[in-house]
């Protein structure tokens, strides 16, 4: 039996916080390793969003070992020191208040693995604000936005027409499409116009003091 009350997936990179400095300080460590070309920086900032080893993939000319090599050594450095060079958007904390104050449950739903957005929660205390923390796993499962958010509404019985996706990304828009929930798309992550164009959500956050409100008059 699903559940009716009012629920939000969350997305994590872009969304909640600015991951940038340790995603991209962590690939070219890992391209370093690998004694290949550094990636310039929209190819590094496209990579905040879809799984990582088909981003190594694409830098590394669809080399699908390598990839998995990079992979590897992407997660010696971000395990290390890289999840933590991380910033949480201003008024964050405060947004996600008010949405578990008005009753709204929400769930963490990331492509990174769940042992690196449990320890980023922890770190940030953000973790109190989820009921539950759903993320990839290492081997791979998990890591596609649609499978991930199907597994999320079927492991939590959540009815799907009081359930809506927050992100930044297509991929969170196109997930959220494929499992019949609303997305609202955040306008101070790394999705761009031309994104949102192409896969237009439901509703564009222009700014964090806007995300509650938004957030409910979605759900209601």
């Amino acid at each position: 039996m699903t559940e009716s009350r009012l629920t939000a997936l969350v997305d994590l990179d872009g969304t909640l916080t600015d991951p940038y400095p340790g995603i991209s300080a962590s690939i070219l460590y890992a391209l370093e390793k690998l004694d290949r070309p550094a990636a310039d920086e929209p190819a590094l900032r496209a990579a905040i969003g879809p799984p990582l080893e088909g981003t190594f993939a694409a830098m590394l000319g669809g080399d699908a070992v390598l990839a998995r090599e990079a992979l590897g050594h992407y997660r010696e450095r971000f395990g290390a020191v890289g999840l933590y060079e991380n910033t949480v958007f201003d008024g964050i904390p405060e947004s996600l208040a008010t949405l578990q104050a008005a009753g709204v449950r929400m769930y963490l739903a990331s492509s990174k693995p769940r042992v690196f957005c449990e320890r980023i929660l922890d770190h940030f205390d953000l973790t109190r604000f989820f009921d539950t923390v759903h993320g990839a796993e290492l081997d791979g499962r998990l890591g596609e936005k649609a499978e991930l958010i199907s597994h999320v509404l079927a492991t939590e019985a959540i009815d799907p027409a009081a359930c809506v996706m927050i992100g930044d990304r297509r991929y969170d828009i196109e997930g959220a499409r494929a499992n019949g929930i609303k997305v609202a798309a955040v306008g101070w992550g790394y999705g761009t116009i031309d994104e949102f164009e192409t896969f237009p959500p439901d509703v564009i956050v222009p700014q964090v003091s806007d995300l509650a409100s938004v957030v409910l008059g979605l759900l209601r």
